[in-house]
């Protein structure tokens, strides 16, 4: 079979206006696929150079197909389930910086260049003053970025229209800010002169960004099956699902460069993007954290067996629309239906997501996604939200056992072990913890504040419900005490 390839694709050559800084399955099933569409649609007209940032992993498979590659997208569209295949074509090469220094070092002085994409991973934004400007290239990200900065200052004599956009899509709050701290503690550290660090701030654009899309990567037991299907060999076909979020926070108006909402594209560009994290972490992410471990108790071993469990998908709703939506301050109706959309992307046939792999870590995620919507829905309506309550109990509940191995608290479930990760810390307790009585076990998780930030166990009624759940779960099991409260 032919392997994908330019001539195959038919792919036009366009000016090089963005360059990214990884190369992995999450940006060329999001940016890239977004700006091929742009592209296709007349409105972008530029291509994409991948950067290999890290020493190991090779490009070999990218140069082979002259990094053209497909994307599945597979997913419930308009209640059917759909697969939407789609041949990239916005990418026009891929370099090593460390193997190529010179060929990707050229690039800043690339009179087209516009974008800096990057996706480092949440350890990528990071300042480290034993970084070196003379290495080629510096060791860590923000370093490579300010070198390559700096050279493009230095090729066009600090002008102003010559500039770059960064679009970070690492996964910390604020990464755009951080990105720039780092860049301009760099600049400052390697004694770059002042005017590069104006050049920085008056002609460069550090946006910070909120992407969302899962992308499940490379099919491994479906990509023949699939070759076969599209009529050639791809080695670098990417799954992912339909949907896809990416806000965009500037201090500069980028719509008229970057026009993807234009093309009918998710993109939202904004001065403020804290409202949209609160809801994707409040209502994707919350409702994930307070459910999944209940409907695991409950025999659930996946999110799609959640979905359609009815008990679940009845408690999943009601967390959402009655307890964390009243709490956000986005319109009803767009939190509406972003839940709705939270909802159907649960329910991928496609997607095996386990509810063990979502339950790590559960103590600071529970903190971090649900017990904001929970203190404020009783601030706000002066009474306990019964699901995210209950939620909490279901934590303790799955949280439960006495041994620690391999760096797992081992719990049970219908006479079977389970493995429940998190900080050593966090287990010691547990294990120390989880086999007292209900009223000692609640209270010793709620008054923790070093979970909670705060003794949990001061809220008016919460130790006494909590209390009762932990009572009929040990009692009943979870599946007949959600049956009796929720059913």
């Amino acid at each position: 079979m032919e392997l994908l390839s330019k001539q195959k694709t038919g792919k036009t050559e366009r000016p090089v206006k963005v360059l990214q800084f990884g190369e992995g399955n999450f940006l060329r099933a999001f940016v890239d696929y977004m700006i091929d569409i742009a592209n296709e649609k007349g409105e972008f007209n530029g291509d994409i150079v991948l950067v290999k940032p890290i020493e190991f992993g090779s490009l070999k498979l990218f140069h082979e197909q002259e990094c053209q590659y497909t994307v599945q997208l597979r997913g419930i569209v308009d209640g059917e389930p759909k697969k939407i295949n789609r041949v990239i074509t916005s990418v026009a090469d891929a370099v090593d910086a460390y193997e190529e220094y010179e060929k990707y070092a050229d690039f800043a002085k690339l009179d087209s260049l516009r974008f800096i994409v990057s996706n480092t991973t949440e350890a990528g934004i990071v300042y480290d003053d034993t970084d070196k400007f003379e290495l080629n290239p510096p060791k860590t990200y923000p370093g490579k970025l300010t070198k390559f900065l700096y050279e493009r200052y230095k090729h066009f004599n600090g002008a102003q229209d010559k500039g770059l956009v960064m679009l970070p899509v690492e996964l910390i709050d604020d990464n755009g800010i951080h990105l720039k701290e780092c860049v301009l503690k760099l600049a400052k550290l390697w004694n770059l002169e002042d005017s590069f660090a104006d050049w920085l701030n008056d002609a460069c654009v550090f946006t910070s960004t909120l992407v969302d899309r899962i992308v499940t990567g490379y099919p491994r037991d479906e990509a023949d099956e699939l070759c076969k299907e599209f009529g050639y060999q791809d080695n670098l076909i990417v799954t992912g699902e339909p949907f896809a979020l990416w806000v965009i926070e500037s201090s500069k108006d980028i719509s008229d460069e970057l026009p993807l909402p234009k093309v009918g594209l998710p993109v939202i560009f904004t001065d403020n993007q804290k409202p949209y994290k609160q809801r994707k972490v409040r209502i994707l992410n919350g409702a994930h954290t307070s459910f999944v471990l209940a409907s695991y108790l409950c025999g659930n071993d996946i999110v799609l067996e959640s979905m359609n469990d009815e008990l679940i998908l009845k408690f999943i709703k009601a967390t959402i629309f009655d307890e964390v939506i009243p709490t956000l301050t986005l319109p009803k109706q767009e939190l509406e239906d972003f839940a709705e959309a939270v909802l159907t992307r649960f329910n991928n046939p496609y997607v095996k997501h386990a509810h063990l792999s979502i339950s790590l870590n559960s103590v600071s995620k529970w903190r971090a996604r649900c017990m904001p919507s929970f203190l404020e829905y009783i601030e706000k309506e002066g009474k306990l939200p019964e699901h995210l309550t209950f939620s909490l109990a279901a934590l303790m509940a799955f949280y439960t056992g006495t041994e620690i191995r391999d760096k797992a608290l081992i719990g049970h479930r219908d006479g079977q072990e389970y493995n429940i990760m998190d900080d050593a810390a966090v287990l010691e307790f547990f294990a120390a913890n989880s086999s007292k009585e209900p009223a000692e076990y609640a209270h010793a998780v709620l008054s923790n504040t070093d979970f909670w930030g705060q003794d949990l166990s001061e809220l008016s009624g919460v130790e006494a419900a909590i209390t009762s759940y932990l009572t009929d779960i040990r009692a009943d099991g979870m599946r007949k005490t959600m049956e009796k409260i929720f059913g």
